[in-house]
């Protein structure tokens, strides 16, 4: 099944394919069928996740990266599949240097005053060196899988010390908090591609953040009983999606 969310512009490089939903993540729909190699056929930047909840995704310039909670790095395997994930061409019309020690919330400050408001979602590129970054990732599951609160709640944890790479992901409006991560969802590896995970916080001493319009989402909905029959607690997604991922908005 595939539905297709239209904003203004359908310019290709500006719309995020993207398969599942957060709410089916959440109530612990961890199984999908879209394969890396499908998936990298509609973009060659995002972030997501592998079936199981085995590890963090992220694609850099046309590679998807796997994650694992043992801090193990490596390159995913086409066949391997997502049950949720987020990719897009990188097309970056906006950035700003960064030339001293600056915090995640004066990056992403910076990056809301630059596109002007956060109704409309924006692809999120940090190329850098960093004096600490923390990260998260999360360990595979296993049948009857637990909620995603239930599943993060004992994720591994590492705080990186003089680490250099590149971090990935979207800001995404309040309004999508069921389809996307609501705000700011980002994942990092670093350039030797032996670190990475889900970003927790970081500090940034020099690098370039680009930024990337989107006008389009490309909603692609799992065709299985499992997502038809499932119970999506939507009214207190918001709460379950700050704890599941580690944010505050």
């Amino acid at each position: 099944m595939s539905v297709a969310i239209h904003r203004v512009d359908t310019h290709d490089d500006y719309a995020v394919y993207q398969t599942s939903t957060m709410a089916a993540l959440l109530a612990g729909l961890y199984d999908g069928d879209v394969t890396v190699g499908q998936l990298l056929t509609h973009g060659d930047f995002g972030l997501g996740t592998f079936n199981h909840l085995d590890g963090e995704m992220v694609v850099i310039d046309g590679v998807c990266y796997h994650l694992r909670d043992d801090g193990s790095v490596e390159v995913a395997s086409d066949t391997d599949k997502t049950p949720f994930a987020a990719v897009m061409t990188f097309a970056g019309t906006q950035g700003f240097d960064v030339s001293k020690t600056t915090t995640l919330a004066d990056v992403t400050r910076q990056i809301d005053e630059l596109t002007g408001g956060e109704n409309l979602p924006v692809a999120v590129r940090i190329d850098g060196r960093f004096t600490s970054l923390t990260t998260r990732t999360v360990g595979e599951q296993h049948k009857p899988y637990p909620p995603l609160t239930d599943a993060t709640a004992h994720e591994a944890i590492n705080t990186l010390e003089t680490t250099q790479g590149t971090i990935a992901g979207f800001r995404t409006p309040q309004f999508e908090a069921a389809i996307s991560v609501a705000g700011y969802h980002l994942h990092y590896v670093d350039d030797a591609r032996k670190n990475g995970g889900h970003l927790l916080d970081l500090s940034l001493t020099s690098g370039h953040v680009s930024i990337a319009p989107i006008s389009e989402l490309r909603l692609v909905l799992p065709d299985t009983p499992e997502f038809r029959d499932a119970h999506f607690d939507l009214a207190h997604l918001e709460g379950q999606e700050r704890t599941a991922e580690g944010t505050s908005s």
